[in-house]
């Protein structure tokens, strides 16, 4: 892939009474409706009357899916694949409801992933016992299943044609085990899922986007992190799209940034390696310093009542899952 870190931003990019924003390239954004707006991003990818859609959201995203594939003239006949960056139900969620309405269309995921979609029952129990039946329910509304023929392994060798583009895939561990970077030749940009982090657009300043690693439970690992990250940022793309939240040009210094934050995550949840209780809580308190400060010297134009609304699910996430990595380190020593 070539470098674009030097190359001039586009013009802001149009967005349509759905919230649904063309970049250039064939590359569209659709806010999937969850949680928030700015939150959760649906990317579609159009090459000569053929669609791909990138993550799928919630259950509850799919309607919107529909009508944004409507808007651009196109039909659910047309999506040739539904490809997922991981199995995370913000990502995966609405896969089977989209799929049954893409007849034609073919779902892409990890390996480890393809169980979860022809069988979701424990993938969804587990999100139950995490969140309660009750708020797992009202905020992706259950998952249909995939039948296997429908599945294709999202593995690292495989390359799928869109129109005339190429698709490549790449694992992409450090966040879960069951990633993927899906790397679009036509566009020259990698979706990246949430492995290259998050950035929410809120914390956007003059210096640019403000990028951090999200550690949500329960695969974080900060060596295939690096990896990563670093993987991304030696291919020089022109621009990746993250899930939370869509396009990001400046590569390079996101990437430095997230390698930098790996450390000091990993560094900050080490302090407290030996502690039995209230772990999760001093970690949370410990990453809120850090994030803060860090988006304080971006110059992001927030307030700090501000901060610990927007980043309040991300920094309680982010502390589990460093705790599951301790658990993980503590059991290997």
């Amino acid at each position: 892939m070539n470098s674009s870190e030097t190359s001039p931003r586009p013009a802001t990019p149009k967005t349509t009474h759905l919230g649904l924003r063309s970049y250039e390239d064939g590359v569209w954004c659709l806010d999937s409706g969850y949680f928030r707006d700015s939150f959760d991003a649906v990317h579609l990818i159009e090459d000569n009357g053929e669609l791909a859609v990138i993550d799928a959201g919630t259950q509850y995203s799919v309607p919107r899916i529909l009508q944004a594939i409507e808007s651009l003239g196109l039909t659910p006949d047309d999506v040739r694949y539904i490809l997922l960056t991981h199995v995370h139900l913000d990502h995966a969620g609405g896969a089977g409801l989209l799929a049954d309405h893409c007849p034609r269309a073919k779902v892409v995921v990890h390996p480890r992933g393809v169980r979860h979609l022809i069988d979701p029952s424990k993938l969804w129990q587990a999100v139950c016992q995490v969140y309660t039946q009750e708020v797992a329910e009202r905020d992706y509304g259950g998952m249909v299943p995939i039948q296997p023929t429908r599945i294709i392994e999202g593995t690292e060798t495989l390359t799928l044609r869109l129109g005339s583009r190429q698709i490549h895939f790449w694992d992409a561990p450090g966040h879960a085990l069951h990633h993927v970077f899906i790397v679009d030749e036509g566009s020259n940009a990698i979706f990246t899922g949430d492995t290259f982090g998050i950035s929410y657009r809120e914390l956007d300043s003059p210096q640019g986007a403000f990028t951090f690693i999200t550690s949500s439970p329960s695969q974080f690992d900060p060596e295939t992190h690096r990896a990563s990250v670093t993987r991304v940022m030696q291919a020089k793309p022109k621009a990746v799209y993250l899930t939370h939240y869509s396009e990001l040009r400046q590569v390079e210094a996101a990437g430095e940034a997230l390698l930098e934050q790996i450390d000091g995550y990993a560094a900050l949840a080490s302090q407290h390696h030996h502690r039995d209780q209230g772990r999760a809580q001093a970690i949370m308190a410990d990453l809120q310093d850090l994030l803060f400060n860090q988006i304080k010297a971006h110059g992001s134009p927030v307030t700090e009542d501000e901060l610990k609304t927007l980043l309040a699910l991300d920094l309680r996430l982010n502390a589990d899952g460093l705790v599951c990595w301790l658990d993980r380190v503590r059991a290997g020593s």
